[in-house]
């Protein structure tokens, strides 16, 4: 009885785990900004803001979904959708795309006004973190 009690716990335990981890948005250590509420970071990632220059993970990265769905309340295709819109009016260009977490530490490391996501384990000394999905 104890050995299919402890099977169904670890079970729903599993089911219960977060589909995905954490994610955080990074700005390069010699960056001004200390922190960012959610609106500020929306403002760079949908176009409306020019100062920082957004970093996006690839289209098939799970962090991209989770990053608009947490921060600019959209799913990635709706976020494409209104780049999309925007380049063709001429008012903004992509973000530039990188490929994963390491990709956007780098660009981001490489760029005193470059804003990135990624997951939180992947932050190291090379990025500051300003603001935490919830």
């Amino acid at each position: 009885m104890n050995k299919i009690f402890a099977t169904l716990f670890a079970a729903a335990t599993l089911v219960a785990a977060p589909a995905f981890a954490e994610v955080v948005v990074v700005v390069n250590p010699k960056a001004a900004e200390a922190s960012m509420t959610k609106e500020q970071v929306a403002q760079f990632f949908l176009g409306k803001s020019s100062s920082m220059t957004p970093i996006d993970q690839s289209d098939a990265a799970p962090v991209r979904a989770e990053f608009y769905k947490k921060v600019a309340d959209k799913d990635a295709a709706q976020a494409k959708a209104l780049w999309s819109k925007l380049v063709f009016t001429g008012k903004a260009t992509m973000p530039k795309e990188v490929a994963d977490n390491a990709a956007v530490k780098a660009a981001v490391a490489a760029n005193p006004k470059a804003i990135g996501y990624i997951e939180k384990s992947a932050v190291d000394a090379t990025v500051k973190v300003v603001y935490t999905a919830q």
